[in-house]
């Protein structure tokens, strides 16, 4: 088993008698079906359908935990108080919380009943687990942080911050359609109208991808250039591997004539992450359609 700290994760508790109506009612995904022990992914959405805040929400005894970048925190909370009106719900930032996420095993951390264990539902090749701790708490063995990064990448799970800019993304852009995320049968919430259109129109065209080389990849932010044409940029990278978000018609139609896909001058390889519903432009996908 693999485990890692997460020291820039932040915990904020959401209590009160109409908690779960006002997220449900806000968030990007279904909160009224979320089960317990479970970690979904969501967001906050502009009403122009950007992301502008990324995070993971679980059941936490009778309300609701959320689990985002530290950085978003007052932020968020900020616009939260906005949606509250008068609704019975309060929130508090666990300052004295740090996020440990475990890996290739049961965590010996999810046999204690008073430590919250929940599963990340933006993993499906893996089971990963985040355990929410009191600062101080002994975690046990943990691995280097560079380890997490590898595991996002090869599950292709981009985060705000290392992969995208928030307000510069749909939900299709970063897989929130691909692991719950983004709820298409519920009521309307804050950019509803457009996050439809998108998955009725199929007009998702950059999408989260696994870049490789074979040396060492250059930094974030390198620009992912296909044919000559900007696709899109590198984000999380470890060593030769990386994820990114690209234009997939530029990476098809390039790779297609033969052209060089390179992030700055090194040469690369792109693929899709496994367990997508998405295909490359023209190709039918995993769910039998083809993307336009």
């Amino acid at each position: 088993m693999a485990s890692v700290v997460l020291p820039e994760r932040l915990l904020i508790g959401v209590t009160g008698a109409d908690a779960e109506h006002l997220l449900h009612n806000v968030l990007t995904c279904d909160i009224t079906a979320l089960p317990e022990g479970v970690a979904r992914p969501g967001a906050l959405l502009t009403p122009q359908g950007k992301v502008m805040f990324d995070f993971l929400v679980g059941r936490d005894g009778e309300g609701f935990v959320i689990d985002l970048d530290g950085a978003q925190a007052d932020a968020f909370l900020k616009r939260m108080m906005l949606y509250r009106l008068r609704s019975k719900v309060e929130f508090d930032k666990r300052d004295q919380m740090v996020v440990v996420a475990s890996w290739d095993g049961d965590s010996a951390l999810s046999q204690s009943d008073s430590i919250p264990v929940l599963r990340d539902e933006r993993f499906a090749a893996t089971t990963v687990t985040r355990a929410h701790l009191p600062a101080g708490t002994e975690a046990g063995d943990t691995a280097p942080l560079w380890q997490w990064h590898r595991l996002r990448i090869d599950n292709g799970v981009p985060e705000s911050g290392d992969d995208f800019e928030l307000g510069d993304a749909f939900g299709h852009d970063i897989s929130l359609d691909q692991n719950g995320g983004l709820d298409f049968r519920k009521g309307c919430y804050v950019g509803q109208e457009v996050v439809s259109r998108m998955q009725h129109r199929g007009t998702a065209r950059r999408r989260v991808v696994i870049v490789t080389a074979e040396t060492a990849l250059p930094p974030a932010g390198t620009e992912i250039s296909a044919g000559g044409k900007l696709a899109g940029t590198l984000g999380t990278v470890v060593e030769d591997r990386g994820l990114a978000i690209v234009r997939l018609d530029r990476i098809k139609g390039a790779t297609d004539k033969g052209e060089p896909v390179v992030a700055g001058e090194i040469p690369v390889s792109v693929q899709l992450p496994p367990n997508v519903t998405y295909g490359w432009p023209g190709e039918a996908g995993p769910d039998g359609d083809a993307d336009a």
